[in-house]
Order: C-alpha cells, then structure tokens, then sequence
C-alpha cells in the first residue's frame, strides 16, 4: 500500500545523550563528528507519554541511522529536556537549547502552547524547528520557512471526525470539549469550521484548564446541550476523566478525540470505559507492516529495544527519518539553509509507503488523516483507512 499526499526509552526530567563539543565554526551543532538536535517537550506530568512517545521515536530514527555508519559520516544525537507541556519551561529550555548547547535543530516539540511560546525564539535566531506534535494552524499560517511540520492540521482531523458523525451517522447535534488554551481553542475552531459548512453549529461546549483534571464543570455544560457526540480536544488524562464520568452520569453520547490525546495512553486509561471511543490518527496504523515504512519501525523497535508499537512513538520515527534523509540530501557541507533548502527544494520524501511534500509556502508534509476505535479491552482497531 503506498499513500500519498493531497496534490499524505523512558527519560528523566531532563536527558542528555552527547557531550556538547565545539561546533565548526559557523554551523552551531554541527562538527566533523556529529549533528545535535534538541527538544523541548513533556517528560514529567500529565502529557508525559506524549514526549516520551515522541523522544522515542526519535531516537529509533537516529540509532539506526548511526548504526550505518550516521549521515555523510556524522552520528545524529539528540539533547531532550522536560517542560511538563507548559510555555513557561518550554521557553526556558529553548533558549538554553539554542544559546548553550548551540543545537543545529529542534524537533519534536510536544503541544501547541509550547509550540506557540517558542517558534518566535527559533525563528529570530534562524533555527529550524521540526516535526512538532501539534496540528494547530499557527504553526502553517503564516508560512515560516525555519518551522517544518510532519503532520496533517487540526482542521483537517476535526473535518473528519465531523464527517463521521454528521454524514456518517446522520447526527445533528454534536459539542466540543476542550483544553482552555491555544490547543483546545484551535480544535474547536475547526469543529464550528465543519460543522458551519454542513449548515449547523456547535450543539454545547465545556473546558478544562490544562495539566488538570477539573472537567466536571466542562461536562456539565455539555450535558446540557444533549449531545448525540462529543468532540475532545484535550490530553489522555483529563478526557479519560470526562468519558468515565460521562459513562457514570448516563451521558448518551459518542466521543472522539484528535490524536494528540495520545491513543495508547488514553486505552490505558479508559480500560472498558473506552469501548467505542473514536481517535483520529495521522499516521498509519502502527500495526499494519504491510507499509514499508511501519515495517521498517517494527524492525528498529525490535533492533534497538524501543519498546512496543504506538501512534506517538510512529510519529516520532517518522520525524526522525525525515530529518535523516534532509540531511543526506543536503550534503557533507552542511548548514541550516541547505538543510530548509533540502526539504523545501529537493522533492518528496517517500518514508517508505508515505510521502511527504513540501514546496513554496506549504511547510506541511502530509495530510491523511485516519480514523480508529477503541476496543474497551485494551486494543484499538482501524475505522477509517484514510480521508484527506
């Protein structure tokens, strides 16, 4: 199966894995030896299996490239600091990032708050910013060359979650619970997008604030409205408490999440209470190796110990293989404009399966979007093959 696009090691608080050495002169992060990249994302906390899902798969990514040998005869190493998914720490860390351990890149940020917080930071000081696990539409308008997005937008998921349920299942009244910040704000602007271009609006709405679990307020208002659906724009941890009190209070309601709730997290979380809970995905199955590209990950996981397959840790080595090859592509000589102009300028990437493509103005690779459903027995199978 090859899918295209449009026209698709746990880790303390902060972890280090190379010693910094001088960069060559002019190329921060860069020496004849190796390529650093950082990462600012949620290690400790609610978010948790989010950075680490993402942190890795990233290290899958560059372990196996280091194996043969790293790329154009560097190894790829990756410096990781926790921000306990809040702006204020995630600003701190990039800056020590980019001011002390002189990274070439940063990738795989966790969050839109956090991602919002910090690409002004990367962007004035002109370093590229890769791959974050967020889908908000602030990090694709306004196009910023230096920000380079892997992942299909929170629009284009909450598209699909609404098609689902409008012209799927016929229903006409669906709410939207959300984070109370720039991730669940930018979620629900796209529900009231689709849901305005099939001729109706949101049926009721309730929030949380982020990095808690005091949603019995946000359920209530969505009670109200006697929805027939519930989309979530959240964490694992505060959607898995609504959906359990929702199911307790005799809430009739479907409910579907975006993938950044993370999927695995969330299973764990629910338990049987997860029966029948919708997650839009935007990644392949982790489970389907007929992708060349989900093969080459179940390889690497049984290659370097990295654990079981998931969707964040999927994402991870995705973002980690096409850091790889941007590197191949722009040479021994290496600096950050032929690295942007590699990916920009050289083509698309085919990961193996899937394709992501970049050119003038678009910084976003891929947009499929796929639909799965939890079991309530602790496995998750797929709803949708693709949309986008």
């Amino acid at each position: 199966m090859r899918l295209h696009r449009r026209h698709f090691l746990l880790a303390s608080t902060a972890t280090v894995l190379t010693t910094v050495l001088p960069a060559r002169a002019g190329v921060p992060g860069v020496d004849d030896a190796r390529v650093l990249f950082g990462q600012s994302c949620a290690l400790e906390g609610p978010a948790r299996a989010l950075g680490r899902g993402m942190k890795a798969g990233l290290e899958l990514a560059f372990a196996e490239a280091n194996a043969e040998g790293g790329v154009h005869g560097r190894r790829l190493e990756l410096v990781s600091y926790d921000d306990g998914y809040e702006p204020e720490k995630a600003i701190a860390n990039t800056r020590r990032l980019i001011e002390r351990d002189g990274v070439f890149a940063l990738v795989g940020e966790v969050g839109t708050p956090t991602s919002k917080a910090v690409v002004p930071l990367a962007v004035e000081a002109g370093v590229p910013f890769l791959a974050p696990f967020t889908g908000a539409q602030l990090l694709r308008e306004p196009f910023r060359r230096e920000v380079v997005n892997v992942r299909a937008s929170y629009f284009q998921e909450t598209e699909t979650l609404v098609d689902h349920f409008v012209r799927g299942k016929g229903y006409t009244r669906i709410a939207v619970f959300y984070q109370d910040d720039s991730y669940g704000r930018a979620g629900r602007e796209g529900v009231r997008r689709a849901l305005e271009r099939r001729g109706t609006s949101i049926a009721g709405e309730g929030t949380y604030e982020r990095n808690t679990l005091r949603v019995k307020r946000g359920l209530v208002a969505v009670r109200r409205s006697r929805p027939q659906a519930v989309i979530m724009i959240g964490a694992y941890a505060p959607c898995a408490e609504f959906i359990r009190l929702a199911r307790r209070i005799g809430l009739e309601a479907e409910f579907a999440n975006v993938s950044f709730v993370g999927t695995r997290a969330l299973t764990e979380a629910l338990g049987a209470a997860g029966k029948g809970v919708v997650v839009s995905q935007v990644v392949p199955f982790p489970e389907d190796t007929s992708v060349p590209l989900v093969a080459a990950y179940h390889r690497a996981l049984a290659r370097f110990d990295g654990g079981e397959p998931g969707f964040v840790s999927l994402e991870g080595y995705m973002a980690g293989r096409l850091v790889v090859e941007a590197l191949r592509r722009a040479g021994r000589a290496l600096d950050r404009a032929r690295f942007l102009k590699a990916i920009y300028e050289g083509g698309p990437f085919d990961l193996g399966g899937v394709t992501l493509t970049y050119g003038a103005g678009d910084n976003q690779g891929m947009d499929l979007v796929f639909l799965t459903e939890l079991d309530g027995r602790g496995g998750v199978r797929p709803l949708l093959r693709a949309a986008g």
